[in-house]
């Protein structure tokens, strides 16, 4: 499902129109940022948590020469689903 297909869902079980819906959800999607760009855990009860994991600098090697690199910081998002939704997702 893309994000246009989740916009039509929603509208279709809200009966709300699109416009309304779309607008929501951007505004959804971009507290969840700002807030994980803040250092800052997002969880939704029953849903799951979204979070920034560091990643250290640390040192590699390139597959083709085998010569050392050194590959940076990240940060990445995670998430871990709650409860209700591996529940949900067990039952058949």
């Amino acid at each position: 499902m893309n994000k246009a297909q989740l916009i039509n869902a929603i509208a279709a079980k809200c009966d709300l129109p699109k416009k309304d819906i779309d607008a929501v959800v951007n505004a959804t999607f971009d507290t969840i940022i700002e807030t994980m760009k803040a250092g800052e855990k997002v969880q939704i009860v029953g849903f799951g948590r979204f979070e920034v994991r560091e990643r250290p600098a640390r040192t590699g090697r390139n597959p083709m020469t085998g010569e050392a690199i050194e590959i940076a910081a990240s940060r990445s998002a995670a998430f871990k689903a709650g409860n209700a939704l591996k529940e949900a997702l067990e039952q058949k």
